[in-house]
């Protein structure tokens, strides 16, 4: 018995062995060049290919597209050696290559001639897309590489720039990852409405293979800095960019999807001094009719929140009349931004980018069936009706 015993210790001992053996297939991050970002920008060959083509080292490729990737860690022309990391020492955080073509492989491919570690999309964070090459060319042409590409996880954002994806790459500080921050940043979607909640690659793919209309956040650059403001407006049957929607808009159409909290309501109504209401929950209900061949909404927005800053202050004792007032002129504010908002979609753009299409073919999936196909030119011509009540359920700690 003891024998047995010990002969199923050893063999327990020689399988644990092969199961934490290492990957026989690795190869060392140290030797690899991992991409973070990557930027998509008319093409436009930089003075290096310029450079080489003139020395004959060109091969045969329409300039379309300009890929940026975004390498970390990099290192600066300038460092000789090792570093400290400090942008003193020549290291940086990442490091910027362009490369333009008319195939992203085989951009990608190029890289290999002129680099001594593979590029490795594993970790790709951001792709970012000027609204440029989007006037030119489909999301589904820009986007076909890397959406067949295994390396590349589906869960990577996606945003528009408003210039050049190169700049939105570019950091001033050398210590900052731009692909990171752009990611981070939409973390702060819960603080306020003007962020979107952020859009992967999967949803892009989910979008385009339904042929629907959808929104992608933009960012502005301007010398090294970046920030997010108002959203670009994808067509559902040419996936390519037509229009864009403002931080207020953005705001708008808040109030009318499932997103909760962030809010902010700015209002003016006593000698022009400032009254700001700040949403902490938000229930709202998109409720289709359909009476025939006719297709109707009603929006039902219901808000609880808080007043967190007041310039008039009111007198003590008006507290409770003064709330009520507020709540009525802060609902009429919230309806005049649902009203532009709604205004662009249905008569600027003509494109339905706040899911009332989703809503119909919930409740009514055999009236979408019938107009799924040419659902934007529908909805544009679609009556839409709201009303949104808000509770102020705390005025803010008193300093009296």
């Amino acid at each position: 018995m003891n024998q047995v015993r010990s002969l199923l210790r050893i063999m327990a001992a020689l399988a644990a062995l092969l199961i934490i053996s290492g990957c026989w297939s690795s190869r060392e991050i140290e030797e690899l060049s991992v991409y973070v970002g990557l930027g998509l920008d008319v093409g436009e060959e930089t003075a290096f290919e310029k450079n080489i083509a003139s020395q004959g080292g060109n091969y045969s490729k329409e300039n379309n597209v300009t890929a940026t990737v975004q390498i970390a860690p990099g290192f600066s022309k300038q460092q000789q050696g090792g570093g400290s990391g400090s942008p003193s020492s020549g290291k940086t955080s990442y490091s910027n290559e362009q490369l333009s073509g008319d195939s992203l492989l085989q951009i990608f491919r190029q890289f290999a001639l002129r680099r001594d570690r593979p590029l490795i999309g594993h970790h790709l964070k951001v792709i970012v897309i000027s609204k440029d090459v989007l006037k030119k060319y489909r999301m589904d042409q820009l986007l076909d590489f890397v959406l067949r590409d295994n390396d590349i996880r589906p869960n990577t954002l996606v945003i528009i720039s408003h210039r050049s994806a190169r700049e939105v790459l570019t950091s001033q500080d050398p210590t900052r990852i731009p692909a990171f921050y752009l990611t981070n940043t939409t973390r702060n979607a819960y603080m306020t409405t003007k962020i979107m909640e952020p859009v992967t690659l999967a949803m892009v793919d989910a979008k385009m293979q339904a042929g629907s209309s959808f929104l992608l956040q933009n960012v502005l650059s301007y010398d090294g800095e970046d920030k997010f403001s108002g959203a670009s407006i994808i067509d559902g049957k040419t996936t390519k960019f037509i229009g864009e929607l403002s931080q207020t808009d953005l705001e708008g159409l808040a109030w009318i999807t499932d997103r909760s909290g962030g809010g902010v309501l700015k209002s003016y109504r006593k000698n022009g001094f400032t009254i700001v209401y700040e949403m902490k929950k938000k229930k709202t209900k998109v409720i289709p009719h359909v009476r025939g061949n006719e297709i109707s909404f009603h929006v039902d927005v219901k808000s609880e929140g808080w007043m967190m800053e007041d310039w008039t202050a009111p007198e003590k004792e008006e507290k409770g009349k003064y709330l009520k007032e507020l709540e009525k002129d802060f609902a009429e504010l919230a309806e005049q931004q649902i009203k532009q908002v709604l205004y662009k979609m249905q008569h600027t753009h003509k494109v339905d980018v706040g899911d009332f299409g989703e809503s119909l073919r919930i409740h009514y999936p055999k009236v979408w069936k019938k107009v799924k196909k040419d659902w934007d030119e529908v909805f544009s011509t679609v009556p839409i009706t709201y009303d949104v009540k808000v509770n102020i359920t705390n005025p803010g700690s008193s300093t009296q």
